[in-house]
């Protein structure tokens, strides 16, 4: 630690060892952290899990730890209603004291993208967000580690093959998806795959509205009698997928859906006429870990959080990713305080911090999350990790880690990202590009 953070942090620890107040915490002494958050509307069964997650870690370390490196996290949300223009004003409302932005939405994202580069906010956008931005060089502000959607399709499709793509010739793969940005964001890849290695790819949106009611879409999918289905889904649409799978009899262990759609929640409501459903996921939850027994002592039972108890919320898939994420972001502001010498670091020195996160098993073991996140570092060409997942399976009751670790094929998958990510760049001309980055 270099000589200002250990000066910050042994005068904080004296503070707090003889019980000493000290003055309340001026705004350019604390780090603002906004979070563009969705506790209303048709996503909040998911949005709120994650949410209370994020900002059940940042209270750790201000109650546990007196904040990061002796700075209080100052954690704070607007409400999007996962609207995208509300997203939009929500972003320009924060940015002045922002280090970072999350969007918490991939239209969102894909809106403050190209505000980027002028307002010098970084993006964070952990397993969401246009994949191509794992591409550093083109996209300097934005990161959306530890893998991303296409790195989530190159995991489905590598599980159900058992690690062989051609083996999924001739056969048919349906593609269950939200009619948003979000759900069309891994078509360009599964194109790609299922003509290289010849299965057919048959692609289900699901509107907005119909989200509870996809009679229509499971028509089809009884029709055409996949030998797959593939889910990406969110909130309500997820448990309007499953219960329709349920009604149809679909297997339920030929159902996959993306990270976004392994809630327990949404199985609970078939219990065990769920078993067998499958998410990929790059996060794994562990009530037993020792991070776990801190947010328990600090945070829930000090009545500092808002997760709902007697739901089994604590356990839940979706709080404890949300806890990952906010393990993710403080990361990054830590290498940035540690390298720039700072308390409160600044957008631009936090963009260097995102992108020299090492969150290796010794680190993770260190937080004392070992197990609960995929082991990723990313660079200035790497925004993304790529770190892999774990298959999770209901049995009835819960999700349970069901695979060794799985990894995307970055051979199939990097040239793409390439294609798109000059696409994009090419498209909203003028466009700057980090040269400095090597690949």
């Amino acid at each position: 630690m270099k000589t200002m953070l250990k000066t910050a942090i042994l005068s904080s620890a004296l503070m707090m060892g003889v019980g000493i107040a000290g003055p309340a915490m001026a705004q350019d002494d604390s780090i603002y952290i906004p979070n563009l958050a969705y506790r209303t509307g048709p996503f909040a069964a998911t949005g709120t899990p994650l949410m209370n997650g994020q900002r059940d870690y940042i209270t750790l370390l201000n109650e546990r730890d007196g904040g990061l490196n002796g700075v209080k996290l100052e954690y704070d949300e607007c409400e999007t209603g996962y609207n995208t223009e509300k997203g939009v004003e929500c972003y320009e409302k924060t940015k002045a004291r922002a280090v970072v932005t999350q969007p918490w939405s991939t239209g969102i994202t894909l809106q403050v993208l190209p505000k980027s580069n002028v307002d010098k906010i970084p993006i964070l956008a952990p397993g969401y967000g246009f994949s191509p931005m794992a591409d550093g060089k083109v996209f300097q502000w934005a990161y959306n580690p530890p893998s991303s959607y296409w790195d989530g399709a190159s995991m489905i499709l590598k599980n159900i093959s058992d690690g062989n793509l051609d083996s999924l010739k001739d056969k048919k793969i349906a593609f269950l998806h939200l009619d948003h940005p979000f759900g069309k964001e891994p078509i360009p890849l599964l194109e790609v795959l299922a003509e290289k290695h010849g299965f057919e790819l048959v692609p289900i949106p699901v509107g907005l509205t119909e989200m509870q009611n996809q009679s229509a879409q499971w028509l089809q999918i009884r029709r055409e009698r996949p030998d797959y289905v593939i889910m990406w889904g969110w909130g309500a649409m997820n448990a309007g997928a499953i219960t329709e799978a349920v009604k149809t009899k679909y297997p339920m262990d030929q159902f996959v859906g993306v990270w976004w759609s392994g809630h327990d929640g949404d199985l609970k409501l078939v219990g065990e006429q769920g078993k067998g459903y499958r998410s990929i996921s790059w996060s794994v939850p562990n009530s037993e870990a020792p991070l776990m027994a801190d947010i328990k002592k600090y945070v829930v039972d000090a009545g500092k959080s808002q997760i709902n108890q007697s739901e089994g919320e604590f356990d839940s898939v979706f709080y404890q990713r949300g806890l990952m994420i906010s393990v993710i972001l403080v990361e990054g502001i830590k290498a940035a305080q540690e390298e720039f010498d700072v308390r409160t670091p600044s957008p631009e020195q936090l963009r260097w911090g995102l992108e020299n996160i090492n969150l290796d098993e010794a680190r993770l073991k260190e937080l004392g999350a070992d197990g609960m996140l995929v082991p990723f570092s990313t660079s200035c060409s790497n925004h993304t990790g790529h770190g892999g997942g774990w298959m999770l399976q209901w049995d009835g009751a819960k999700f349970v880690k069901a695979s060794d670790l799985l990894t995307p094929d970055r051979a199939e998958i990097e040239p793409l990202e390439l294609e798109k990510a000059k696409e994009y760049a090419e498209a909203n001309a003028p466009w700057p590009v980090n040269e400095e980055c090597k690949m």
